[in-house]
């Protein structure tokens, strides 16, 4: 299928999301959101995908946030119903999402990144919710995702100023995972790689287990991993079978995804 404002690339069982607009900093219009979530909702439906590389066209810009031309312009900063860039509101993924940063990351794209399980980011790349210097707040997932990623007082002091972090800070942060001074998407295909060499249904059940253990006492966590539906699906998989079988034989496993 073709798009307006992305690209998007299956690799075997990786998918690859371009947002495709470098004339504008990769920033988003009400339009490229709605894009972005109907991409977001493929690849979530889609079984034989697996991983998922997000990143921006260009080497300026990961995306620079809302499209505040189309704002001033009369139209609203809504987006759609799993949020900015089909993504940050998308609580129901359990499939692995890797950011590769390739610039500035501003506002809504900085939130594109928090929603993120692995973030990879080039060296020149900028981190930013700016937005109370423009009278605006950062209200899709930022206020919440950034103080539980990096605690709550290096939070307040990225969100109370508006300022930047570049791409050496953000890893001592720790919202970010790795930095190169190379380029970005190789580095997040090594990431992906690695991702895919484990069993999907597991990668999918483990993601699942930590993002809802963050609202749980550890009792309760571990009681309750056993009851999601990613870990039961997981736990009935012929995967389940095949990963010991393939140890036991010294041979790498043929993962399925069922």
């Amino acid at each position: 299928m073709s798009w307006q404002y992305a690209l998007v690339e299956r690799d075997g069982p990786l998918t690859v999301i371009t947002i495709n607009r470098p004339e504008v900093y990769n920033a988003l219009n009400f339009a490229a959101h709605v894009e972005l979530e109907a991409i977001f909702d493929d690849f979530a439906a889609d079984d034989d995908q697996w991983v998922a590389i997000v990143t921006g066209a260009g080497d300026k810009a990961f995306c620079a946030g809302h499209d505040l031309k189309q704002q001033a312009a009369g139209g609203d900063l809504t987006a759609p119903p799993k949020g900015f860039g089909g993504l940050a509101s998308r609580f129901d993924l359990t499939k692995p999402v890797i950011a590769a940063v390739n610039g500035v990351a501003m506002g809504g794209g900085f939130e594109i990144v928090l929603a993120c399980d692995i973030v990879l980011a080039a060296q020149h790349a900028v981190f930013a919710l700016p937005e109370a210097r423009v009278g605006l707040a950062a209200l899709a997932g930022g206020l919440q995702r950034l103080p539980q990623q990096i605690g709550l007082r290096n939070a307040m002091g990225m969100v109370l100023t508006g300022r930047r972090v570049s791409a050496e800070e953000a890893v001592r942060l720790g919202f970010v995972n790795e930095s190169t001074d190379g380029d970005v998407m190789a580095l997040a295909r090594q990431w992906a790689a690695q991702i895919l060499g484990c069993g999907p249904l597991s990668v999918r059940a483990t993601k699942d287990a930590v993002l809802r253990s963050m609202n749980l006492d550890l009792e309760t966590a571990m009681v309750e991993q056993w009851n999601a539906a990613a870990m039961k699906k997981m736990l009935a998989s012929q995967d389940y079978v095949e990963g010991p079988r393939a140890f036991a034989e010294k041979r790498p496993p043929a993962w399925t995804g069922r």
